[in-house]
């Protein structure tokens, strides 16, 4: 079946078998996966997580479905990237979708175009399970979005206030969600916020932005990009923001290390191709190696577990994305 946001959003407890979500927001990628980490969480099911950087780590994730832990009757298994399954391992999917058992598959896309969701992976996940495509088309879509955003931090807007969000945004949910956040920080005394308040809000906030953080790290300039992270992090730019931008950009080089010929169907855009290009020139393969186990201490530590310090991680993946040792700016 085919769901849209917020149909998956309601049914993240009933979920079974398999998911593929794919689309280009990143506000409605975070909220759905922290939904079912939480609900994965409250019933104590483990979570695994893999990042495709070749088409034999398909293998791992079926096997990994099939061999639960000792402590663990249910498994949840996150597998992000955008490298499709050969034809063996497609095989092992369709099997896995005709007897999940209580586990749960996954898969977080990017946004694909038409051509790719009739391939078979996609319909045999769409004919066994679901395909959620995260995307929020026009203004009123979004504005229902951005509302429960809303809601959820305890601020209200007039009708005038929303629709010079939602345009001056330019159909950005997550940097409008940011707003919203430092509408709350600023203006929380306030019954409605008008907007007199949306442009203060926005030039306050508008120094820098973690797609910023992305581009300095992408083009090697540690210094700029430890001074954005510090001015993120002081401003109250919320962690798992910081790092998704870091991961996605960390997961793209890895793929394109992988497959140089396939950059545009990565979903690397042609303007910011020589970016990325010379970017991995930077790297050796045993420097991409470390990448994996950083991001998920840093993952890890985000979410409260284990002794590690967010911000000193993210410090870390700010300095390995640039290519530089962490005090050599």
């Amino acid at each position: 079946m085919k769901l849209d946001y917020q149909q998956a959003l309601s049914r993240v407890t009933e979920a079974q078998g398999a998911w593929l979500v794919h689309g280009g927001e990143p506000l409605l990628e975070q909220n759905l996966l922290s939904a079912f980490r939480e609900h994965w969480q409250s019933q104590g099911i483990e979570r695994q997580r893999f990042e495709l950087q070749n088409v034999q780590d398909w293998k791992q994730v079926f096997a990994a479905l099939n061999s639960l832990s000792l402590f663990s009757s249910q498994l949840a298994i996150e597998v992000h990237g955008n490298i499709k399954p050969d034809a063996q391992s497609l095989k092992l999917l369709k099997s896995y979708l005709q007897d999940p058992m209580d586990n749960f598959l996954l898969i977080v896309f990017p946004k694909q175009e038409s051509q790719s969701l009739k391939s078979a992976f996609f319909q045999a996940i769409e004919a066994n399970a679901a395909v959620v495509a995260l995307s929020a088309y026009g203004a009123q879509q979004q504005q229902r979005i951005l509302q429960i955003e809303a809601e959820k931090i305890g601020i209200r807007l007039t009708t005038q206030a929303w629709q010079w969000l939602i345009f001056n945004h330019e159909n950005n949910l997550l940097s409008a969600r940011n707003t919203l956040l430092e509408l709350a920080d600023s203006f929380s005394d306030l019954a409605q916020i008008d907007i007199p308040e949306l442009e203060q809000s926005v030039q306050d906030q508008s120094r820098f932005s973690t797609f910023d953080l992305g581009d300095a790290c992408l083009k090697g300039d540690l210094a700029q990009a430890v001074k954005i992270l510090n001015f993120l992090i002081e401003s109250g730019e919320a962690s798992p923001l910081i790092f998704w931008v870091l991961q996605k950009e960390m997961r793209l080089i890895l793929q394109l290390f992988e497959q140089p010929q396939n950059a545009l169907q990565l979903g690397i855009w042609k303007n910011k191709l020589s970016l990325y290009q010379n970017a991995l020139r930077r790297f050796t393969p045993q420097q991409l190696l470390t990448w994996s186990d950083l991001l998920l201490r840093t993952d890890q530590a985000i979410k409260g577990l284990g002794d590690e310090n967010p911000d000193d991680l993210l410090l870390q993946l700010v300095c390995a994305l640039s290519g530089k040792k962490i005090f050599e700016h």
